[in-house]
């Protein structure tokens, strides 16, 4: 499959970072119950870089992404997307960005059961106020290059655990986003499926579009191009690989690694 960059991967962001985190924090409850679940977190991610958070269960990876995309509010800190300052907009404008900006990647796919794997798909296209002529061309198109084309008329039901992550990867893509969170996608996934995510990972890593990716796997976040871990969370270490498939890592040494 070949997966070409974006128009929002070209689009200008004056030389900064794609997604920053500013001092970043979330906090629940209070007193001897209180819980920092992210602790001041400073990171910039750059345009095309493909970023592993890895750490710990419990440690704050979940809560951060969701900071970054704008599904939770931070009780402290900013986010910037392209640019932009987004922890503070309303929740229609933050709506609005995440459906055109951010593409959302989660371990139980999140399709809906009711409509095939190219209707998922078109939906967000849709949304984002494209016509359903234009909706369908995109979902097609990026559903041969995730490699389903054969099965866009399928239900989830229909389709192995695999095949419904690359239909939520292909519904991840459609509106072009500057950056695609990923939440531990090959979580729920076997060791023959988490190869062909795997490829797919790195295919958009070679095309140059922005990846965040929790995860535990070690596979996973071996193809990234940066791996910053976190405990308790607070961001403990930030290590710049610059391998993926195509690098020095051998492709057959990461697929067969079993942790």
């Amino acid at each position: 499959m070949t997966l070409v960059r974006g128009r929002s991967q070209r689009r200008a962001t004056d030389g900064g970072p794609v997604l920053r985190a500013a001092g970043l924090s979330r906090v629940y409850g209070r007193g001897e119950s209180l819980v920092r679940a992210v602790d001041g977190v400073d990171l910039d991610v750059p345009a095309g870089q493909t970023l592993a958070v890895t750490g710990p269960s419990g440690c704050g990876k979940s809560t951060l992404l969701q900071l970054l995309g704008g599904l939770d509010r931070p009780t402290g800190g900013q986010v910037w997307l392209g640019g932009r300052r987004i922890d503070h907009l309303g929740e229609r404008a933050l709506a609005g960005l995440r459906r055109r900006a951010i593409g959302f990647v989660f371990q139980d796919f999140h399709l809906m059961d009711e409509l095939s794997a190219a209707e998922n798909v078109e939906l967000p296209a849709l949304l984002a106020g494209a016509s359903p002529r234009t909706a369908r061309t995109r979902a097609a198109g990026i559903l041969d290059r995730v490699g389903l084309a054969g099965r866009a008329r399928h239900l989830p039901s229909e389709l192995s655990g695999g095949q419904r992550q690359r239909v939520a990867i292909a519904r991840a893509l459609v509106n072009e986003p500057l950056v695609v969170l990923a939440d531990e996608p090959t979580g729920n996934l076997d060791s023959a499926a988490t190869h062909d995510i795997l490829r797919l990972f790195d295919e958009l890593r070679a095309a140059g579009q922005t990846l965040v990716v929790v995860t535990h796997d070690e596979r996973v976040a071996a193809t990234a191009d940066r791996v910053v871990s976190l405990r308790d969370g607070a961001l403990v270490d930030d290590t710049r690989l610059g391998t993926g498939f195509g690098d020095t890592t051998p492709l057959g040494a990461l697929l067969s690694w079993e942790g």
